[in-house]
Parts: structure tokens; sequence; C-alpha cells
């Protein structure tokens, strides 16, 4: 399986500790994989001006690293979207990256299920992991509205999250989910 990790964290912290262990079983259990770290990338927010689904369908109007994140997502298997919890939600990093991917979906509607989602521009897309670093005050209320929240914003960009793990746990837990569920 080719695997993308999207490090969110802000600064280097555990996380990426973490992030290391998780690459080295990934190579021991024969998947590809790379990395992006978003503190190390220059990309706008996205500006909400819908040029990527209007004038230029496809491509945002900022000509910098979004137009990579794009790219890797859509080519990869599986996406695992790495951060922190801060004030219970995942980084601004990742909350500015899954914006800026817009333009992998029509904006088009189509009703799936009684509800309406846009129309996929391509024909795969990669299934969603989330591993998150939590804070000291995490309860099981932010890890339900986590747990909501991204399995909304993925059925938004046609996918769907085969995991949520925390650091906490053993990050072997990420390789049985990946392999086996």
């Amino acid at each position: 399986m080719n695997i993308l990790i999207v490090n969110g964290s802000p600064t280097e912290s555990m996380l990426d500790i973490g992030i290391t262990e998780l690459k080295a079983l990934l190579e021991k259990h024969n998947h590809t994989f790379d990395e992006l770290t978003l503190r190390d990338m220059n990309y706008s927010p996205c500006r909400g001006c819908f040029n990527c689904w209007v004038k230029n369908p496809g491509k945002c109007i900022f000509k910098d690293d979004g137009d990579i994140l794009c790219r890797e997502i859509i080519h990869s298997d599986m996406v695992i979207l790495a951060s922190p919890l801060i004030m219970g939600y995942p980084s601004a990093l990742i909350k500015n990256a899954l914006d800026r991917i817009i333009p992998l979906i029509h904006p088009y509607l189509e009703g799936i299920d009684n509800e309406a989602h846009h129309m996929k521009r391509y024909e795969r897309y990669p299934l969603l992991g989330l591993l998150l670093e939590k804070e000291e005050d995490t309860d099981q209320d932010d890890i339900d509205i986590i747990n909501e929240i991204f399995t909304r914003a993925a059925i938004n960009i046609r996918s769907s999250i085969k995991f949520i793990t925390y650091t906490d746990k053993p990050i072997e837990e990420v390789i049985h989910a990946i392999n086996h569920n």
C-alpha cells in the first residue's frame, strides 16, 4: 500500500518520534510511504474564492506547496493525518491542509444516502487515518467530536476513516489497522 503521512505538528514533538517509529514499521511490512511535514511547507490558507472549481478547475490560484499536497494525496492509497491536539482539535496546519485539497472534488453536488455530497473529480480517493497526540485534559467528549468531524470531512472528500488512534497507544496498532481492518 502507498501511504502518505501528513505531519501536522507545528513544532518538533513526541509525535515526530511516533512518526519515525511508524515509518520503520511501514517499511518492515512492505508498505511504500512518503511524509509531508506541513511546518516545512509553504502553502497559503484557502481563501474560499472557488477559482479551483470555477475558473481553473482542479487547480488552486496559489502557486505554492498546496499543489504538492493535492498531488501526493490523490496518488496515495491511504493518508495518515498526524497531529497533536491543540485546544481539543488537530493543529491549524492540518485544518489548512484539508481546506487546500478542495480542488480534488467538483463543486457540483449529488445525492448519496439522502445527503448532498460533492461529485468526484477522480475515480479513486485514498482512505484516511488519524494519528493524534492527546493533551493532558483530552477526554471522551473531545475524542467523540474529533471522530465525528473527521468522519464527515472524509465523506466530503469521497473517502472514509480507516482508523483514529493516539500516540499513547503502541504504534503497532496503526500497522494492524492498515493491514487488517
